[in-house]
């Protein structure tokens, strides 16, 4: 009869522990659910910027384009463009360059090119007339991939030399009092204005005194002062 009893009293312990332990693993359970983990946000990488749509759907990636690709048809090269050559089927002579200070682009066999002045097209047609004597018939195309905000530049004996920003019409005489006017050996009567490849020259003295038509200035012009 003792033996009878511990063996009821040992039942009853297990049984309550038994019951313990599921309310724990229940409660447990309900807790996880209530609480649904956070879930990953798309990182963006250069270039593109990521807009995260609903939670259901792929996130939409959207790449920004350049300006260039906005240009108009008579856009004029400057130095600093950024520029993709492709020469159909000749991967080695396709070339990504950049607009040199000179003015110009260095490329396989066509060499030195003048760029700065010229459009992307009267660009494709030099670069196709240098590349003749190598291939027959070259198939060029010229892509303007990032352009520089239009500048103009004064060198030489002027007080503040350098860059000056090209916004809307700007002639030689502004530009020359945008730097600070002259040095005291400015030589005023051989003034030039570098234009691609090509020199124009500038009277100083017919245009302080408003005789003649204002030489207008364009992206990528340089005033020469001697």
């Amino acid at each position: 009869m003792p033996r009878t009893l511990n063996e009821g009293a040992a039942m009853k312990t297990l049984l309550t522990s038994l019951s313990v332990l599921f309310l724990l693993s229940t409660a447990a359970s309900a807790a996880g659910q209530s609480t649904p983990l956070p879930t990953p946000r798309p990182v963006g990488t250069a270039g593109a910027s990521v807009t995260s749509g609903a939670t259901s759907g792929p996130a939409e990636t959207t790449v920004t384009k350049p300006a260039a690709n906005m240009l108009s048809a008579d856009y004029r090269l400057v130095p600093g463009d950024k520029l993709r050559v492709e020469v159909y089927k000749d991967a080695q002579l396709s070339q990504s360059v950049q607009v040199r200070p000179d003015g110009k682009i260095t490329l396989p066999l066509a060499n030195d090119v003048v760029a700065a002045g010229r459009t992307p097209g009267e660009l494709r047609e030099a670069i196709a007339t240098s590349l003749k004597p190598f291939i027959t018939s070259p198939t060029v195309t010229v892509i303007v991939v990032e352009t520089i905000p239009p500048v103009v530049y004064v060198m030489g004996e002027v007080t503040h030399p350098g860059a000056q920003p090209l916004n809307g019409k700007l002639d030689v005489l502004q530009a020359l009092s945008m730097a600070g006017g002259f040095r005291d050996f400015a030589n005023t009567k051989n003034i030039k204005v570098r234009r691609g490849s090509d020199l124009l020259p500038f009277n100083y003295k017919d245009a302080v005194n408003g005789r003649g038509t204002p030489l207008l200035l364009k992206p990528g012009d340089t005033i020469i002062v001697p």
